[in-house]
């Protein structure tokens, strides 16, 4: 069966999420959205999914408020975050380019990504491009730090990256990243040209494997009708609905 780059990456995030009871996403994540609710209807409406600024998807009476509470309570499994740069230790940039605070580039702001990276045990980090401009050796402004130094209490932190290109796991105790898997068409060359940090990797890296047929089905029908509620541009570009 056919699919679009969007859906490999949907399937790829679907996979990291096996397990978590509660996943949260942001309001700029049609994606990992996509993949949190293709979760949610594979466990049989046991998981849980809170989309930020949903109309129908979320239960938070006061909006990020709840959303920090229920995080610092342990109750949020799984969360995204990006940046407009990623370094080889998680570190994120959501502020800008250049030395702080004259910057040559500005960016939204940190908002609270370095509350949730510390509390919330599986966040995964996704980008769609993965190029030597957004995968950085050090970012230019740390947001929100990817470790911690010892003694300090951190639950939550990097779980995995995810690019258009192909899927790292990241190790804590090492403060490095490991190429799992290079997505179809792409090559472990091209992500060793796009990056600008050092990882692991095997000399014949795994292919990422392609969405389930069944999968796909279920993506395009019940959960594309859902995502048009947080992410109507994206259910229209990519599926056609709403």
């Amino acid at each position: 069966m056919d699919y679009l780059p969007e859906e490999l990456l949907i399937a790829v995030i679907t996979r990291l999420l096996e397990g978590v009871e509660h996943v949260a996403v942001g309001v700029s994540s049609p994606i990992p959205g996509s993949a949190a609710l293709l979760h949610q209807a594979l466990s049989n409406g046991q998981a849980r999914v809170t989309v930020l600024n949903s109309k129908n998807l979320q239960t938070l009476n006061d909006g990020a408020g709840d959303l920090f509470d229920r995080a610092a309570q342990g109750r949020i499994g799984a969360f995204f975050l990006s940046g407009g740069q990623i370094d080889g230790q998680a570190n994120i940039n959501l502020v800008g380019i250049g030395e702080y605070p004259q910057q040559t580039v500005r960016w939204s702001g940190s908002f609270g990504s370095a509350f949730l990276y510390f509390v919330v045990p599986r966040v995964i980090l996704f980008r769609d491009e993965h190029t030597r401009r957004t995968m950085v050796e050090t970012v230019d402004f740390i947001s929100a730090p990817g470790v911690s130094a010892p003694g300090v209490y951190r639950p939550g932190g990097p779980y995995a990256l995810v690019t258009n290109l192909g899927l790292f796991s990241f190790d804590r105790a090492l403060a490095r990243f490991r190429l799992v898997s290079v997505h179809p068409g792409h090559s472990l060359e091209e992500i060793l040209d796009n990056t600008g940090f050092a990882f692991d990797y095997d000399a014949n890296p795994d292919t990422t494997p392609p969405p389930e047929p069944e999968r796909l089905t279920l993506l395009r029908g019940t959960i594309a009708a859902k995502i048009a509620d947080p992410y109507p541009k994206f259910a229209k570009t990519v599926f056609n609905c709403g």
